[in-house]
């Protein structure tokens, strides 16, 4: 009789989370090894609605991995162009045309079938499309902060593209990074985020020139005289963004113009070509303005009644049959934020920009927005991602937004996140990958678990980066992946062979100790000083963002004296590698305590340090150009500080007129110049 072989219950759960991408342990930044302890697995497992109760149940999960292994073809196959691929294909291409297992597959999106059983076949390049060739720069903005002497108190499409006019003289640069355009709520202070947005594959109306739509001539006598005007003024001249008023008298305009020139065939076929996608977004958004006008206290689709939580309900339905209008205004929205964006994007490349619009792709998704509502099988409930423990952030970090579930994606051949890039590189020649490590891994915190006891969850990374690739040469945009973090080395190699550039920051360029110079940066990169979340170099040295977080109850007084004394050390090792790069004289050396505020040599010098690294792209923030001490977003915070708001020093008119503007660009102008980086070079 054949000995039954005796598994403790652990290990059979072990093996269960590991068959389903759950790594058992990780390396943290400080070289610390993390094992996964049995209660994160069994809570992950259940999450994914696997049953742990009994070393039988977790057996049948790999039993039914072996079953599906022997299927004839899986729900989808991805490979690069000239991969074998199994015999006896019979393929249709997404033209129509019929191949067979042994000719060449061209690149793309195609069916095939054996055996009668049919999948959806990818075919991907090796590598994403690259820069052209050279070095490059370019400036990043907050399109919500630029000001202007005609905006409605917002940036918008049209002073993007005077902002353009002014850069391509005055800076010679080849791009302009932007925040994620998508849609948001514009309510503050928690949905403002274009990085926790309402949909990622639509965009924020509130971008839009609504007096270059077609049909505001009809209504501008309501906005150009009386209190509208006067409170468009105001808006204009406010500091920080005020959403909500801006949404406001923009909606109401836009209400007009819709009634006054309604939607034509063309916008019309275009709303038909997005399919479900803008079908779907555009009926959370009218449910969500009905609903909460007749209650104000429904704030978010989890309050609404139960029979609109479901897209496809019979009451969903009879509310899109009854509201026609108010869908259609919605799609018709999406289709003039298109049309401006690409008239905008064809602006840069006629300027004489080699890349032109830099676009934007959040990670996350609001938990109580359209996307939720609409593709929640896509999301694993139970489940939040976020960061374990690192220098910046001591207890780990929780998102509050559910993980995708890798399973429903590839049985529907990728779709959604095939859409989500195609959406968000659309009129542009470069797209940010937000954490691009979710195409690996993400970092899963089961409920009722605190960030330190979270697991990572493996993604399944070759699909995913060859679809990137894909979409990259189809599209002609340069890929950023924002690789900082805790980050294993086979990502980035990964990333590099598929011609993904790295996200380099100064502040995180370190080596033993010290700032690495200039020549140790890697070529295939984007390097900048700092991001949204991060210091700008006038705050870095001033500790603006140190007193921020102090005074938004962020850190306690302690912390406060631990951080302040830390960057001191940290300010002296960067003067000591600016002065190893030749970039200051040797009357700098230990004299940082005696530089209050960023003087002018050194902001030259840091601009010149960036400058001369070998990296394919560089990216000057908005803020340092104008040694602008506030960061944009202060993580941890909401309330307590004005993130996601604060408009630019000076407006667009001001970087042409100014005196000191014109210094600042003089000296950005210079390296750019200097250091081959210019569109002449």
């Amino acid at each position: 009789m054949r000995e039954i072989e005796y598994v403790p219950l652990d290990d059979a759960l072990r093996d269960a989370a590991e068959r389903n991408g759950v790594q058992q342990s990780f390396w943290d930044i400080f070289g610390r090894q993390h094992f996964t302890a049995p209660e994160t697995n069994r809570a992950i497992l259940t999450a994914l609605g696997f049953d742990c109760e009994s070393e039988e149940s977790l057996r049948a999960i790999a039993a039914a991995e072996t079953r599906e292994a022997r299927e004839a073809l899986p729900p989808v196959l991805v490979i690069q162009q000239g991969d074998p691929l199994p015999h006896g294909l019979e393929i249709t291409t997404e033209k129509g045309g019929r191949l067979r297992t042994e000719d060449r597959v061209p690149l793309g999106y195609h069916r095939a079938r054996a055996g009668g059983t049919s999948m959806s076949l990818i075919v991907a390049p090796d590598r994403a499309h690259s820069p052209a060739p050279g070095k490059h720069a370019g400036l990043g903005i907050t399109l919500y902060g630029l000001r202007s002497d005609r905006n409605w108190g917002i940036g918008d499409f049209r002073d993007l593209r005077d902002l353009i006019d002014w850069a391509v003289p005055a800076l010679h640069i080849d791009f302009v990074a932007l925040n994620p355009l998508h849609a948001i709520h514009n309510r503050r202070p928690y949905n403002t985020s274009p990085y926790l947005p309402n949909s990622i594959f639509y965009r924020n109306f509130i971008y839009l020139d609504v007096e270059s739509i077609p049909g505001y001539d009809r209504v501008r006598q309501r906005f150009e005289h009386g209190e509208t005007c006067a409170e468009l003024v105001r808006l204009r001249a406010s500091d920080l963004v005020e959403y909500e008023q801006v949404a406001a008298i923009k909606r109401r305009a836009l209400d007009l113009i819709f009634e006054a020139n309604p939607p034509g065939r063309d916008c019309r076929e275009w709303i038909a070509g997005e399919g479900d996608l803008l079908r779907l977004y555009a009926t959370y958004s009218a449910l969500d303005e009905h609903l909460h006008g007749q209650d104000p206290r429904v704030w978010v689709w989890p309050d609404w009644p139960e029979q609109y939580r479901d897209p496809e309900s019979g009451a969903v339905r009879e509310f899109a049959a009854a509201h026609e209008r108010e869908i259609l205004f919605h799609g018709w929205l999406q289709w003039h934020i298109d049309r401006q964006l690409a008239l905008t994007q064809g602006h840069a490349r006629a300027a004489g920009m080699s890349i032109g619009l830099y676009h934007d792709l959040a990670l996350a998704t609001d938990r109580y927005g359209s996307d939720l509502w609409a593709h929640r099988n896509f999301f694993v409930a139970g489940c939040r991602v976020g960061s374990p423990p690192d220098d910046f952030s001591p207890n780990g970090q929780d998102w509050s937004f559910p993980p995708p579930d890798s399973r429903q994606h590839r049985e529907d051949g990728y779709r959604l996140f095939t859409e989500s890039i195609r959406k968000s590189m659309r009129h542009g020649g470069a797209l940010r990958i937000d954490h691009v490590m979710r195409l690996f891994r993400l970092y899963w915190i089961p409920e009722g678990h605190t960030a330190a006891q979270g697991a990572y969850v493996r993604e399944r990374a070759a699909d995913l980066v060859r679809i990137l690739a894909l979409e990259s040469v189809r599209n002609e945009a340069v890929i950023i992946g924002e690789d900082l973090g805790t980050v294993e080395p086979e990502v980035r190699d990964a990333l590099a062979r598929a011609g993904v550039l790295s996200y380099r920051l100064l502040y995180f360029e370190r080596a033993h100790g010290r700032f690495r110079l200039p020549h140790e940066y890697p070529a295939q990169a984007l390097v900048s000083t700092t991001t949204h979340d991060l210091a700008t170099i006038a705050g870095f040295w001033t500790g603006n963002d140190i007193e921020a977080r102090l005074h938004a109850g962020a850190i306690d007084q302690a912390a406060y004296e631990t951080q302040k004394a830390a960057r001191a050390g940290e300010k002296q090792n960067l003067l000591d590698a600016l002065f190893a790069a030749g970039l200051l004289p040797r009357d700098y050396i230990r004299r940082a305590a005696e530089i209050p505020c960023l003087t002018g040599e050194l902001h030259n010098a840091i601009m010149g340090f960036l400058a001369q690294t070998p990296s394919v792209l560089w990216l000057v923030n908005q803020e340092d150009l104008t040694m602008f001490p506030a960061q944009q977003n202060l993580p941890g915070t909401t309330a307590e500080y004005p993130n996601w708001s604060r408009k630019m020093s000076w407006s667009i008119q001001d970087l042409a007129h100014s005196q000191t503007a014109r210094d600042c660009t003089a000296m950005v102008s210079h390296w750019i110049e200097n250091t081959g980086r210019s569109r002449s070079a």
